[in-house]
């Protein structure tokens, strides 16, 4: 009897953190991972918070040639400016821990925006990687879409090119702004999941 209802526990309990760790998980129609953190001003900022507004997450490593490409050629501030000019919240996160490439402090990643012109709507500094590896973002740029209802849309690359040639920027085409026009017209998307490229996360070991 002590014996079978252990084992009941045991169960039970395994099945809750399979149950929980399932959750947590990015899926493509499932809520978006819960999170919480500090942006460049101080300010503490969650995804609860941001319910009734759309959202899109950039994670980004200035360092990264990836990246570079993608800033250096306008096309990232270019995506970023038609979504927020939209409604939509963009966070950009920053998940290098220090002493790697792409960790800045938040002064640093304020000057950063501003000498390249970007939009974000914030930027969030997760230097232990705990959101980076709530969402398993694995590289710069990598992109989550998740629309006013918290329900995730799209994740995975920019756009088709997986090259750090800024010409590769040329025809190439922007998953994540098209995500948004289709979410917008109230449509399903129709390339919700693609690889993300890139630099690797630069994420404490």
């Amino acid at each position: 009897m002590k014996k079978t209802l252990l084992q009941s526990l045991s169960v039970a309990c395994l099945c809750t953190a399979f149950s929980l760790s399932a959750a947590a998980e990015p899926v493509i129609g499932q809520p978006a991972p819960q999170f919480e953190g500090m942006t460049t001003s101080g300010q503490t900022i969650s995804l609860a918070d941001l319910k009734g507004t759309p959202v899109m997450l950039e994670w980004t490593n200035h360092g990264c040639p990836y990246v570079q490409k993608h800033y250096d050629g306008g096309n990232m501030q270019k995506t970023q400016r038609a979504l927020t000019e939209d409604g939509v919240v963009w966070l950009s996160i920053i998940s290098s821990a220090p002493g790697t490439q792409g960790h800045v402090s938040p002064e640093g990643a304020d000057e950063l925006t501003a000498s390249r012109g970007a939009y974000p709507s914030h930027v969030v500094l997760d230097p232990e990687g705990t959101i980076g590896r709530l969402y398993d973002a694995k590289t710069t740029p990598h992109m989550f879409l998740i629309n006013a209802s918290g329900t995730l849309e799209y994740m995975g690359a920019i756009d088709d090119k997986p090259s750090a040639r800024p010409s590769s920027l040329e025809g190439a085409h922007n998953y994540a702004l098209a995500a948004w026009d289709e979410v917008k017209a109230g449509k399903p998307v129709s390339e919700s999941n693609t690889k993300p490229y890139g630099c690797t996360v630069k994420y404490a070991e």
